[in-house]
Order: structure tokens, then C-alpha cells, then sequence
């Protein structure tokens, strides 16, 4: 990119960090949208605005959330996904491309404040079996010297996701040593990161190490204090965060960079799907994990530093995840699929509790339940079929529809087949088994839901404000810049 074709892009981020308002917190949130009720991505932006969350993780570069963003001052994460690497780590000329699609296009033009390329996500996973490593640093080099070239690469910075299973420990945190095949790449990524100015990213799940396994102390999991403290030559650690926090800080030690800032990429509770996934769980998780990290004490290895961020996993529930790990993945979010506010949180961000998301263009009030005229032995094989296309994962041992009973399980089963499919009146037929309801069939804690009309949604988001109109004044300004660099030099 010229001198002057790259002055617009500068300039609108200028005008970007004059918006610091939600921007400056170190607290953010993951943005998934592996859903079939997804809300328009304008009513996301402006929940997560309602709620002062100035920074987003994505896991792609979706144009949709994107433009929504544009002008929010939101800080954006986007990522190239693992299914990316091989292409991009092949070929300058797909760098560039890709940066110029997906960051180029939007800071320049669209007034996103991306300030993140997240490199894969967590490819080092032990499950994928080593196929992405070679992909990562050959991706870094390409889309670093892209960012070059289009004059972000002292704003964009690049990072890598990484799952907590990238390093390990004998016993105790000052253990901690990077798995033995990835010390050599984690040499690399650190160095790179350091004289970029970006921070190692990871992911943490304290709940996962309670799940998995059954010796596992529940109240390790949690902020509130442990009976079962581990203790570490002059340190004590209370709870499983800070333990594996600094295993990581003494892993990146062992290789020279013991000092690299540290930003959580994923770390949430689920509030479904398994016995300790539960609403009471998540909120004392989440609270709890706020209240630690806006304490600023920091961990016995880092004492008074936190991490440069935290982004909570996640924002909203995704029915159409993988429940491979177990059937809580798809209720991880701190609001519902429809921007409805699970339980009181206070996210240290000025607002008591969340609020929850306006202007949802939900479809009409109707569901789908179990015809009560017919035998509900000849419904099960119709179960089977519509859970297998749609989300049932509530109805299982630890979910919040379990024990509603045969003739529950077939109703929340058929509905929400039917609203996946936006209410079509054949999609409730099931041979006759199926019977439309206005009235609501939700029992207790078990919601029966309501889908989501996205034929009605606008994926452009709202823009008010201050900020909004230094965007797009700045805009304005950018325009006739880069009109005037344009005639001097055609002159």
C-alpha cells in the first residue's frame, strides 16, 4: 500500500482510539456463532455495548460481525482459522489477500478497531496430532510482513491461541515445562511475540479439570479458597487458575521469556449439560474470576501484575457445537442464544448486572410438542431424528430439562427441531405425532425456546454517540486526505 492510500486507515485510528470509552477495560468476551438461532449481529454489538464490554475475541472474520462492529469502539480480535493455516503458510500472496480482506478493508474503511490476528485456534492440541504445528510460524512470517506492507503492523498484532495442554507440570506450578515436541516452537512464537509487543495467549478451563477428573477438589476449581491448597516451595496456591497460570509463567521462564504478558483467551463455567454445569456454578465461577482479576494481586509468580486481558467464554450459547468434549459445550455463555442474561454477573465495567439484549426479532409465539391424541411409543424413533438435527442436549443426565418425563423429552425434542427449522408447519408434522402450541409448554427451569427470525435482521449495526461521530467525521476527512494524495500524485 502507497504513503498516501494508507493515511485513511491511520487516520480512523486515530479517530478509533479517541472512542476509549469500553475500549480501555481488560476484561472482554468470545463471540462465537456456531448457531441456528443466531441474532442479528447489530443487536450483539449493541448488548455488548449496553454491557460496556470494550474488547471481542472472534474465531474468524465473519463480514456480518464485522460491519456490525464498524464504529462501535469495541476492541476486535479476528482469527484465521486452523482450516486456513495450510494456505496461508504457503503463500505470501494468500497473506496478503487474506489481510486485505478481512483487516485492511474494514480498519481502513469500515472503522473496526482490529488489534489482534489470532494465528489458528489452539493447534497444538494433543487431539489434532502435531498436523497444524509446521503451519503456525510460516503463517506468522506472512501475515506479519502482509501487515507491513499495509502499515498495521505497529497496530495489528499477531498471537496464537493456545489450549492449557500446550505445557505441563510433575506436581507444581514452578514445574512447569512446555510439552517436550513443542519447545522449539514455543521458543519461536515467544521471540516473535516479544519483539512484536503481543502476549502468549491461552486458554484456561478449571471447569474441564473438574469434569475430567473425579479426585479433582471442587473448591480448587472455584476463587473462594480451598481445604486442599497446593503448595509450592514458598508459594500456596487456592485455586486452580492461578496454579495454572503459573505454570505456564515457569514453562515461558524455562525458555527465556519469563516476563512475556500473559492474555487469557478463553475462560468461562457452563450453565448446562452436565451435573457441575449449572447457573449457581457459572456465577460464582465468573464473579469469582472477576473479582480476582480486577483485584490486581495477580498470581505468587506475578504478584500485583494480571493478565494484560481476559476474555470470558463466552457470550452467547452455540447449539450447533460439537459436544464431542461433552454436552455443557453448548451453554457456555453468559447469555443466552438470544442475548438474555443467564444470572446476575457484574463485570466490574460499571453496570451491577448484564443486561440483557433488546429488538430481538424472535418468530411468533408457537412450539412444537408431543400430539397428546397419540401413543407416545411411536414418537421415539421421530425423537431420535430430530435431535440428531437439532439441539437436545438439556434433556441428558445434569441438564435443566432432565426428569421432565417421556412425554417432555418428545416435546422439547420435536420443538426444537421445529424451531430450527424457523417454524415450518411441516417440520412439526412428524407423522402426526407433532401438534403447533400457543401456549407456552416450558416446565420449571426447562425453557422450551423460541428461535430466532433472521429473514428480519439487519447486519448493520446501530451508531450513536460521540464516538460515532468522530468516525465518521474522521471518515470524511480520510476521504478528501487520500483524494488530495491522489491528485498530487496523478500531477
Amino acid at each position: 500500500m502507497a504513503a498516501g492510500a494508507a493515511l485513511p486507515a491511520l487516520l480512523l485510528l486515530a479517530a478509533a482510539a479517541l472512542c476509549t470509552g469500553p475500549a480501555d477495560a481488560a476484561l472482554g468476551v468470545n463471540w462465537g456463532t456456531m448457531s441456528a438461532h443466531r441474532a442479528p449481529p447489530s443487536v450483539v454489538v449493541d448488548l455488548m455495548r449496553a454491557n460496556r464490554i470494550g474488547k471481542v475475541k472472534l474465531f474468524d472474520a465473519d463480514p456480518s460481525v464485522l460491519r456490525a462492529l464498524a464504529g462501535s469502539g469495541i476492541q476486535v480480535m479476528v482469527g484465521v482459522t486452523n482450516g486456513e493455516l495450510s494456505t496461508l503458510a504457503g503463500s505470501a500472496a494468500a497473506a496478503d489477500a487474506w489481510v486485505a480482506q478481512n483487516v485492511s478493508r474494514y480498519v481502513g474503511r469500515g472503522g473496526v478497531d482490529i488489534r489482534y490476528i489470532a494465528v489458528g485456534n489452539e493447534p497444538f492440541l494433543t487431539s489434532y496430532q502435531n498436523q497444524f504445528q509446521s503451519y503456525i510460524i510460516p503463517v506468522m512470517t506472512n501475515l506479519q510482513q502482509s501487515l507491513v506492507k499495509a502499515n498495521l503492523a505497529s497496530y495489528v498484532k499477531l498471537v496464537v491461541p493456545c489450549n492449557a495442554d500446550a505445557y505441563e507440570s510433575a506436581s507444581v506450578p514452578s514445574q512447569g515445562v512446555f510439552r517436550t515436541e513443542l519447545t522449539q516452537i514455543m521458543t519461536e512464537i515467544a521471540s516473535f511475540l516479544s519483539s512484536s509487543g503481543a502476549p502468549f495467549v491461552v486458554n484456561i478451563y478449571p471447569f474441564l479439570s473438574l469434569y475430567q477428573n473425579a479426585d479433582f477438589p471442587q473448591d480448587y476449581a472455584f476463587f473462594e479458597g480451598s481445604t486442599h491448597p497446593l503448595v509450592d516451595g514458598p508459594n500456596t496456591y487456592y485455586n486452580a487458575f492461578d496454579g495454572n497460570f503459573d505454570t505456564l509463567v515457569s514453562a515461558l521462564a524455562k525458555i527465556g521469556y519469563g516476563q512475556l504478558p500473559i492474555t487469557i483467551g478463553e475462560i468461562g463455567w457452563p450453565t448446562d449439560g452436565a451435573p457441575s454445569a449449572n447457573l449457581t456454578a457459572a456465577m460464582v465461577f465468573n464473579q469469582g474470576l472477576i473479582n480476582h482479576i480486577t483485584s490486581n494481586k495477580g498470581t505468587p509468580l506475578r504478584p500485583g501484575v494480571p493478565p494484560a486481558d481476559v476474555y470470558l467464554f463466552g457470550l452467547l450459547d452455540e447449539e450447533q457445537k460439537s459436544v464431542l468434549p461433552g454436552n455443557f459445550e453448548r451453554h457456555w455463555g453468559i447469555f443466552s442464544f438470544d442475548g438474555q442474561a443467564k444470572y446476575p454477573l457484574n463485570l466490574g465495567l460499571g453496570n451491577p448486572v448484564l443486561k440483557s439484549a433488546k429488538e430481538v426479532p424472535y418468530l411468533p409465539s408457537r412450539w412444537c410438542i408431543a400430539n397428546p391424541a397419540r401413543n407416545l411409543d411411536g414418537a421415539s424413533d421421530h425423537m431420535k431424528l430430530a435431535c440428531s438435527m437439532a439441539d437436545c442436549t438439556t434433556l441428558y443426565y445434569g441438564g435443566s430439562c432432565y426428569g421432565i418425563g417421556q412425554k417432555g423429552n418428545v416435546s422439547y425434542a420435536f420443538n426444537s427441531y421445529y424451531q430450527q427449522q424457523k417454524q415450518d408447519p411441516k417440520s412439526c408434522d412428524f407423522d402426526g405425532h407433532g401438534m403447533i402450541t400457543y401456549l407456552d409448554p416450558s416446565m420449571g427451569e426447562c425453557r422450551f425456546l423460541v428461535g430466532i427470525d433472521d429473514r428480519k435482521s439487519s447486519d448493520v449495526a446501530s451508531c450513536s454517540g460521540p464516538c460515532c461521530a468522530v468516525f465518521w467525521g474522521t471518515t470524511a476527512l480520510a476521504f478528501w486526505v487520500f483524494m488530495y494524495f491522489r491528485m498530487m500524485v496523478s500531477a
